[in-house]
């Protein structure tokens, strides 16, 4: 019901920043709230970021201060906006949908690498 397209993803020194963009299309209307996961080589998927409906959000401890996500209703679109990266934020980024029916859906995800 719910399709999830990311992009923004791609090479930064450390410092840089990047903002990371997924469009929502389908069913999108349902959606209750979205939020970004990453995952490196050998490690568990983590939550990064996440936002409701009515805009409230939550940050994973490792990037409060440096992450901002944001939504934009009109284009069906999240953001994740990431300052001062670290070589440690390197690893795939994934956009996360729940519906208000509880279904669950993934984008493609999104490679971000930070260099020393």
């Amino acid at each position: 019901q719910v399709q999830l397209v990311e992009s923004g993803g791609g090479l930064v020194q450390a410092g840089g920043s990047l903002r990371l963009s997924c469009a929502a299309s389908g069913s999108a209307f349902s959606i209750k709230i979205m939020g970004w996961y990453r995952q490196a080589p050998g490690k568990q998927r983590e939550s990064v970021a996440t936002i409701t409906s009515d805009g409230s959000t939550n940050y994973a401890s490792s990037v409060k201060g440096r992450v901002g996500i944001a939504r934009d209703n009109a284009k069906n679109t999240v953001y994740l906006q990431m300052n001062s990266l670290k070589p440690e934020d390197t690893a795939v980024y994934y956009c996360m949908a729940i519906s208000r029916g509880q279904n669950n859906y993934w984008g493609q995800g999104t490679q971000v690498t930070v260099s020393s």
